[in-house]
């Protein structure tokens, strides 16, 4: 069983790009985050098409998260309940495997702009909801998957230049600290559950050749539940997408379950 997530940057302008992404990568169920359009305005057609079945929570302009599946999306929850918030960051769903239901949670995390500022705070007051959120989850779907833009470098080889970026935002102490506060929830990072090549990251800016120059952070993740951390055999930035002509910012993290 594949999973993947991929922060799209805007599903009208590269709706191409995810059907030929999941034409070449026919993954069980992919994240999306960024979507940047209304659920009216969502591709559902073309999606469904490509066999997918949509939940979706999207927003006008900016932000918009959507969970595309191979099999029907069950108990869908948008935001994180009890957390006031007028932005379409997460939505969660339960679907049924062979294995019984693996329940996804699928996040656009707050950039916080710069540290002291009010989104800052607002990111904090994010992280801790979330947190406060997923603890009772893990504890009704024992497995289950986080994965989104999490907007946070969460060590320094997650970062191109972790001195010159020390305390900016996504590099901050406070940032970092709410990332290890989900892992002790008793949730893993696929990725550093395996041997990776150094300096390997999954998103780089648009200015400054930053992806020619690999100028990058590792901001988008895979977090697996204690249940599931035996059954994942793999997980893997796919870089190709990068490449493309008018591409997302971000490439999309895939990773594989055993059956």
């Amino acid at each position: 069983m594949k999973l993947a997530t991929w922060n799209i940057n805007s599903l009208t302008v590269r709706l191409p790009q995810v059907l030929d992404w999941l034409a070449a990568n026919p993954v069980d169920a992919l994240c999306l985050q960024e979507l940047k359009l209304s659920d009216d305005k969502f591709p559902r057609d073309a999606l469904q098409q490509a066999g997918y079945h949509c939940a979706v929570f999207g927003q006008k302009t900016y932000n918009g998260v959507a969970i595309l599946s191979r099999t029907p999306l069950r108990e869908v929850v948008t935001n994180i309940p009890g957390f006031a918030d007028e932005q379409s960051r997460v939505i969660a769903a339960t679907l049924d495997t062979p294995r019984g239901p693996l329940r996804l949670v699928n996040g656009y995390f707050v950039n916080g702009q710069e540290p002291g500022s009010e989104k800052f705070a607002y990111k904090m007051r994010w992280l801790q909801a979330l947190q406060d959120w997923l603890r009772g989850e893990l504890a009704v779907h024992p497995e289950l998957v986080v994965l989104g833009d999490f907007n946070v470098a969460a060590e320094d080889r997650d970062s191109w230049d972790p001195e010159g970026l020390r305390d900016t935002i996504h590099h901050t102490v406070q940032e970092r600290e709410h990332f290890r506060a989900l892992l002790q929830l008793g949730l893993h990072d696929s990725y550093r559950m395996f041997e990776q090549p150094e300096k390997t990251y999954s998103w780089w800016d648009y200015r400054e050749f930053a992806f020619r120059r690999n100028r990058g952070l590792r901001i988008d993740y895979v977090l697996v539940s204690e249940a599931l951390k035996a059954r994942v055999t793999a997980c893997t930035i796919d870089k190709a997408p990068r490449k493309n002509e008018r591409p997302s910012d971000h490439a999309p993290v895939v990773v594989e379950l055993a059956d």
